[in-house]
């Protein structure tokens, strides 16, 4: 029997392995949402309110599966309405594929109605492969190579499809010159470096007397082979913010968050050491690093052009992180002197105890950290963690200590506000047995997460567990710029562009039939959030935090202090409790001179 274009398409990703489509319909794609519905026993699509929450979510899908994540969207806006989110799968290198319509092939170049230049506008977000496809006999290697490009690359890729084309009838290639005949199947390589390599690697590690280890996104799934290498060399490991689950943090040498996010034994572990050891990680700020003349490094990354970027590391070594390290064991000495490591230990005490000393501090209404040390014992066995970006990612950076089993993510690279919600979203769909928790600001909120939550309304009855908390720390500011502005600028609190309206979320969770709870006494943490994670439904957990407190960094250069206290003499609108906040936080103990 005869097959459309569409017809195939879906086919032929059903051949690669693909059931799920996240995406919105429209006129461009009528044809391939036609074909969709006459395969809706094999696909499973998500409708989603906006087209940049079907990126997020397709991103966030591969970063919790290791699976292509696909996205669906009309011509014109629906296209470039996808960018943000593709930037985010693009920045953490994600492997996911873009599927957009265009005008009829007769139209292009006509400045009709939402044709846009999609080769031009997907050239950097897609530059791996954009397939534009003005031929039947041209659909089958596009599909083909559209996915393996993204799945062998961990990169976006983006097919065009014109609208009148969808509807054709599929052409297999002619048997003649200028034909190709394509086809399905791909399989991950083993990548481990060269014998002589890793002996470089071995000797630099050997040397080292307090080795210190950064460990990302791309350790995930070598939890136990990243122990085993820590143990052998009596290494303290940071982690990526992105590599926040592959740790647990009960491990004493374990120091949690790096960076602005980060904690103070991250940081003294990185200023103390002599040797460091990075594991898939693309951690951007070098100012957290050793210095260049302090330590020794070797480096384990799958992308060679994420190598000695950050550090110069002495040996660079391309691999995946688990193979590697199963071979670079039987090369290194076990480390048996225990000072480094105990070193370590009193430092992670000493913090947690700083940590629940600020989170517990008064505040007007909620201190928001306290929110994340009252949700931290009581997160489920195997839940699922996503937070938004901005102040929120702090807390859960610092606060939130992830066990064996759990997992987490965020936007990274991007940092883009509005992903909160869209990756919980997608982690429930491709693990409907597991509790999920986002942690969202009112901002991100504001800007697209509501929304979204009217998807969670849809969709919720499909799934086994209904645990679904979305977190919301309404404090009417765009919390994290204000203290940038603050810390890094020297400048007051500009009201004209943090201040936020005041919105109840937890009465808009009731209005659409989720359950909602609004908390503004500290006191009442403990049983809210066991509340919501009991609640038997989609639940909003609304708490009123103080935009006072604020979200410290590791450690505070006097340049950062200065500009605070500028911006208290310039005449923050919030000055004394700017200033009250920060002296509740114990600033004075935190500084230091470079």
């Amino acid at each position: 029997m005869a097959q459309t274009v569409s017809q195939f398409v879906w086919k032929r990703l059903h051949e690669w392995g693909v059931r799920r489509i996240f995406g919105y319909p429209g006129d461009g794609i009528n044809g391939l949402v036609g074909a969709l519905d006459e395969m809706k026993d094999k696909f499973e699509f998500v409708q989603v309110r906006h087209e940049e929450m079907a990126a997020f979510m397709a991103s966030a899908h591969a970063k919790f599966t290791g699976e292509l994540g696909v996205c669906l969207a009309t011509s014109g806006p629906g296209a470039s309405h996808l960018l943000t989110g593709l930037y985010d799968a693009r920045m953490d290198h994600m492997p996911v594929l873009a599927i957009v319509g265009q005008q009829a092939r007769t139209a292009v170049g006509a400045h009709y109605q939402q044709e846009l230049d999609m080769t031009s506008m997907f050239k950097d977000v897609a530059g791996a492969f954009t397939g534009y496809a003005m031929v039947p006999a041209q659909v089958r290697h596009l599909v083909d190579r559209a996915v393996r490009i993204a799945k062998g690359n961990n990169r976006v890729t983006a097919l065009v499809f014109p609208n009148d084309l969808q509807e054709e009838d599929m052409a297999e290639p002619p048997r003649k010159h200028g034909a190709v005949f394509s086809g399905v199947g791909y399989s991950r390589p083993k990548i481990v470096p060269a014998q002589d390599d890793l002996q470089r690697a071995a000797e630099v590690l050997n040397s080292g007397k307090k080795v210190a280890m950064l460990v990302g996104a791309g350790s995930k799934g070598a939890t136990d082979e990243v122990i085993a290498i820590a143990d052998k060399l009596g290494a303290g490991a940071a982690k990526a913010l992105l590599g926040k689950d592959v740790l647990p943090d009960d491990l004493p040498w374990v120091t949690g968050s790096i960076g602005l996010l980060g904690t103070k034994p991250s940081y003294d572990l990185m200023m103390e050491c002599d040797t460091l050891l990075t594991l898939g990680s693309g951690f951007p700020y070098s100012e957290f690093l050793p210095k260049e003349d302090q330590a020794r490094g070797v480096q384990v990354d799958i992308e060679p052009g994420m190598l000695s970027i950050r550090f110069p590391h002495d040996v660079n070594l391309q691999g995946d992180v688990a193979l590697t390290i199963e071979a670079l064991l039987p090369l290194l000495e076990q480390k048996t002197d225990t000072g480094w490591r105990d070193d370590i230990a009193g430092w992670k005490k000493d913090w947690e105890e700083t940590l629940h000393d600020r989170a517990m501090v008064e505040a007007n209404p909620v201190n928001p950290q306290r929110v994340f040390t009252e949700l931290s014992p009581r997160v489920p066995d195997r839940a699922i963690l996503t937070s938004d970006s901005g102040s929120c990612a702090n807390w859960y950076a610092r606060d939130v200590q992830m066990r064996r089993g759990m997992m987490g993510s965020l936007s990274g690279g991007l940092a883009s506000m509005g992903a909160g919600v869209p990756y919980a979203i997608a982690a429930k769909f491709a693990y409907p047995d597991r509790p999920v928790i986002a942690m969202v600001g009112d901002g991100a909120m504001q800007m697209n997460n509501m929304a979204e939550l009217i998807t969670v309304a849809k969709y919720h009855h499909k799934w086994a567990n209904k645990t679904f908390v979305v977190c919301v720390l309404n404090n009417e500011d765009l919390n994290q710029v204000t203290w940038e502005q603050r810390v890094m600028e020297g400048n007051p609190k500009a009201e004209m562009t943090q201040r936020l309206p005041d919105m109840p979320y937890h009465k808009f969770a009731e209005m659409i039939g989720l359950k909602g709870i609004f908390v503004d006494d500290p006191g009442q943490l403990g049983s809210a959030w066991e509340e919501a994670l009991s609640a038997g439904k989609p639940c909003v957990l609304e708490v009123k935090t103080d935009p006072e407190v604020p979200p410290l960094p590791p450690h505070i250069k006097f340049e950062q202090a200065k500009a605070f206290m500028t911006s208290a003499l310039k005449g923050d609108p919030n000055e004394a409790g700017m200033l009250k906040g920060a002296a509740k936080q114990v600033m004075s103990k935190v500084f230091t001179e470079d």
